[in-house]
């Protein structure tokens, strides 16, 4: 059986600078399932952000609702595992860099360990790493 992939659809305002910003976090495009209203961020073999121009995020929504507004409400945290603390700090520093912001203060857990952003349009996105030892329990 092939491994279940995720796509996580996000709306944006400008599809060409949120590309730039997760390719600055050094993610790739996939210029397969991209054009100009569409970035697929490939984020592992098998989870990809689509970003989605707001008209064309619409025209897959349900009739009648709209579209969150992510600088004003939280739709959704999507998070990601990272291999060590320093790949957390890694990525969570280069969103940073690239015009995203904290979203909240780092999670220091000793076991575990993240830090958390919000992308060019407010999307909330939470980096984190856990000991091994103690994910096995």
């Amino acid at each position: 059986m092939a491994p279940q992939m995720i796509f996580v659809n996000l709306p944006v305002k400008d599809v060409s600078a949120s590309k730039a910003f997760f390719e600055k976090l050094g993610y790739s495009i996939n210029q397969q399932f991209s054009d100009e209203t569409t970035g697929c961020v490939v984020i592992s073999d098998t989870i990809f952000a689509m970003l989605l121009e707001e008209p064309k995020f619409q025209s897959f929504m349900a009739p009648g609702k709209e579209i969150s507004d992510a600088t004003k409400a939280t739709e959704v945290l999507v998070t990601l595992s990272a291999e060590s603390r320093e790949k957390v700090d890694e990525l969570a520093d280069a969103a940073l860099a690239a015009g995203g912001t904290p979203a909240k203060e780092p999670m220091e857990l000793g076991f575990m360990y993240g830090r958390s952003f919000t992308d060019l349009d407010g999307h909330h996105w939470e980096i984190f790493w856990m000991d091994p030892a103690a994910a096995q329990g």
